[in-house]
């Protein structure tokens, strides 16, 4: 068994199986063997199973989101907000499964008819992280059974509880054996056991662009279809058109989102030289508000990173950035707490050679850059090998049509630090990624397409 640590004090809070290569193959194999029948289920009948997952995961979401609390280390408010996101995906899902519509097309040929057909993949896999150990299940999970695949999923040796409890609920909704699976164990030997296998027609992951590539890599044999969504480097732009205060606002609650461990937090804060001063006091006083606690309360905290090793990198590329010669503004280092907690940190006047601006944080650390015209701001956006998303703040509105044809990412959020909702595309570009997650786009990755053609209809 492998122990579950509560990030806040260290506490064994339960165990997930450290299952064998045995064991996880018999779980593919019944991934595999529910797939045709699965398949087969008309889309009302996915539907109405899906609605009533959601329906038993809804009755108890308190229950998840205190497990999802002393798993992870967020707050509860945050954990509850997980909650609604993931339910989101369910209930959309739920109702896109009626609407995988296919196409009749003029043929070439007069005594034919074109039929375009979209049937599911087949099995499919999934692996997800530890930052969203709710919202990251439902959203591959409902994806996959709406469009009629069956999937088999190995969520984060960090953060298995919450998928457990999940996968107990869907099986309480009539979610059969094999049609989702679930597995624990040696990452690495699992996610081989997935790319390897023939029968395994796709494989989605999020996580870290290193792991990525190796998971790509080992699909490339078999030539699985994947999505991949993986590390960010978000710019962060803030014009002097800006409204401050909102700007302020929507940053604080972007950064410190899991104490900062997103993939979509932003990493580079770059913030035009005529308002960076008034900035950084707004931001100061903005943070400086903000309680570091364990999370199991209903106002809004910053927890404790998820381990020691994600605290030593946070401590690292703090302290490295301080050698370069950045101004702290607040914070810097452990907090007093101890163990796993980390001060909310602001550094100003940064340099885009440090490790900080080349790096994804995953912490709890603002990193502040000055800019000085529009055409500096994109250019410095784009230097990095991702792609994830981009946010902006400007009142001009040719400005902002500008930023969103120019910036290189997946995805471009204006003037608001809000990313994701069930009903939208989310991925990225670069080495961030490819395919996506969310609405009508999201299910489009576990179908593929046919093409019938009709002939010998006239006498």
């Amino acid at each position: 068994m492998i122990d579950v640590i509560n990030p806040a004090d260290g506490s064994v809070i339960g165990q997930t199986p450290l299952m064998s290569p045995a064991e996880v193959a018999e779980a593919i194999d019944r991934t595999c063997e529910a797939f045709p029948a699965w398949a087969l289920k008309t889309a009302k009948q996915r539907s109405d199973i899906l609605r009533r997952w959601y329906d038993l995961v809804r009755a108890d979401k308190r229950v998840f989101a205190e497990l999802m609390v002393r798993e992870n280390g967020k707050c509860l408010s945050e954990a509850l907000g997980e909650i609604e996101y993931g339910l989101g995906f369910i209930e959309w899902y739920a109702e896109e499964a009626r609407r995988v519509y296919g196409d009749t097309l003029p043929s070439h040929d007069a005594n034919a008819s074109v039929l375009v057909m979209k049937e599911p993949v087949g099995p499919t896999a999934a692996i997800t992280p530890w930052n969203f150990p709710f919202m990251m299940i439902t959203r591959k999970v409902a994806t996959a059974l709406a469009a009629g695949c069956t999937m088999v999923i190995k969520p984060a040796e960090e953060t298995p509880l919450t998928a457990w409890k999940l996968l107990e609920y869907a099986r309480e909704a009539g979610i059969p054996s094999g049609v989702f699976e679930m597995v624990t164990g040696d990452p690495q030997a699992i996610g081989e056991a997935f790319t390897r296998d023939e029968r395994i027609h796709k494989v989605s992951f999020t996580g870290s662009t290193r792991v990525g590539k190796i998971l790509a890599s080992q699909c490339g044999t078999t030539l699985k279809k994947m999505t991949l969504e993986l590390g960010g480097n978000a710019p962060f732009i803030v014009f002097d058109d800006a409204t401050l205060t909102d700007a302020v606002a929507g940053l604080v609650s972007a950064k410190l989102r899991n104490s900062g461990q997103v993939c979509i937090s932003p990493n580079r804060i770059f913030v035009q030289e005529g308002i960076y001063s008034r900035f950084v006091e707004q931001l100061i006083a903005a943070v400086s508000k903000i309680r570091v606690d364990q999370g199991m309360q209903e106002e809004f905290d910053v927890g404790p990173l998820i381990n020691q090793q994600a605290v030593k990198k946070v401590t690292s590329l703090v302290n490295d950035a301080i050698d370069q010669g950045a101004t702290v503004h607040l914070g810097g280092k452990l907090h007093e707490k101890g163990g796993l907690f980390f001060q909310p940190t602001i550094l100003g006047d940064l340099d885009d050679s440090s490790a900080l601006h080349n790096t994804e944080i995953f912490g709890p650390v603002f990193a502040l850059y000055r800019f000085k015209t529009e055409e500096e701001a994109i250019r410095r956006a784009n230097n990095t090998e991702y792609g994830l998303v981009t946010y902006a703040w400007t009142n001009q509105l040719g400005r902002a049509f500008r930023l969103s044809k120019q910036l290189e990412a997946g995805m471009i959020i204006m003037n608001s630090g809000s990313v994701g909702t069930a009903s939208v595309p989310f991925g990225g570009i670069k080495h961030s990624g490819y395919g996506r997650e969310g609405g009508h786009y999201g299910i489009e990755e576990y179908v593929q397409v046919k093409y019938v053609l009709m002939a010998g209809q006239q006498h």
